[in-house]
């Protein structure tokens, strides 16, 4: 995207001329060799001052590089006095989320055993004028490869998802659509659904440096186009009966899914306990 490319540019030189910066670096998914990357992608920069105080109120440096559309602003007090945050989406598309460090502050958390998951994503050094960086480690993207599960996670996970699928049940039967969707979203989604299409991707590679990003962002990448509609019909709008088949499409991938992992991995499917709730789905819907 030329526009980011141009404003990188402007960072680059206004940091390159300011005393006030010590060191600049690029981070996330631009120099992370597993994310995808498009037009839309941000810019992650990090800048270090020798004192960001000023600059931390002060936001007439931010306009430097154009007119910003919309901002958020978090101060160092929000991270433990570690950084503070300026996220700005300018007029020509492009967001950037400026991290400003305290050189001191920097300094400490280059000298610690693991690189934080900001650094062990990905990042590239653009400027540094004191060295400071000369003992930062090379990232391992360990912090964003899928894990194989525990018996005890998988058990967890199984259990609390059939059990959360009553809730869901249960709303829908009273019409309460704001309460279902905040679980089958909110929660069955995020909690259970992901983490295991994630364990699945992951076991199919061996568990060998996989990753299907941010809230499986990849996951249609990794999926047979047959799973991938099976994953779609999980979705739903604001019709009630198309809310039910969305829970019921939840749970078959589930037991798919699940059933598969703990053959692989030797756990116990809880077939018992997912019959038993079925069971109870299936009462609820058609009580009058």
């Amino acid at each position: 995207m030329k526009a980011r490319e141009e404003k990188l540019s402007q960072i680059i030189s206004w940091a390159e001329n300011n005393p006030a910066i010590r060191a600049v670096l690029l981070t996330s998914s631009l120099v992370n060799p597993y994310a995808p990357v498009d037009d839309l992608s941000d810019l992650d920069v990090e800048l270090v001052f020798e004192s960001m105080k000023d600059y931390e109120t002060d936001k007439k440096w931010i306009y430097l590089f154009g007119e910003p559309i919309s901002m958020i602003e978090e101060n160092e007090t929000y991270f433990d006095g570690k950084h503070a945050m300026k996220m700005v989406l300018y007029t020509d598309h492009v967001k950037v989320d400026f991290k400003l460090y305290q050189k001191s502050e920097f300094v400490e958390e280059v000298q610690k055993e693991f690189l934080c998951d900001d650094w062990d994503v990905g990042y590239k050094v653009l400027i540094d004028k004191d060295n400071l960086t000369k003992d930062l480690k090379l990232p391992t993207y360990g912090s964003i490869m899928i894990r194989k599960p525990t018996e005890k996670e998988f058990r967890q996970l199984m259990n609390d998802f059939w059990w959360d699928t009553t809730y869901v049940a249960k709303c829908l039967k009273r019409g309460d659509l704001f309460y279902a969707k905040f679980m089958s979203e909110n929660v069955i989604r995020t909690d259970y659904l992901v983490p295991l299409i994630e364990w699945y991707v992951a076991g199919n590679h061996n568990w060998k440096n996989i990753t299907t990003n941010k809230h499986g962002r990849l996951f249609k990448k990794y999926l047979s186009a047959e799973l991938w509609l099976k994953v779609e019909a999980t979705f739903s709008g604001s019709n009630i009966d198309d809310n039910w088949d969305a829970l019921y499409a939840s749970a078959d991938l589930v037991h798919e899914f699940g059933t598969v992992l703990a053959k692989k991995l030797n756990f116990e499917y809880p077939y018992q306990h997912e019959k038993d709730i079925r069971k109870y789905l299936d009462e609820v819907k058609s009580m009058s």
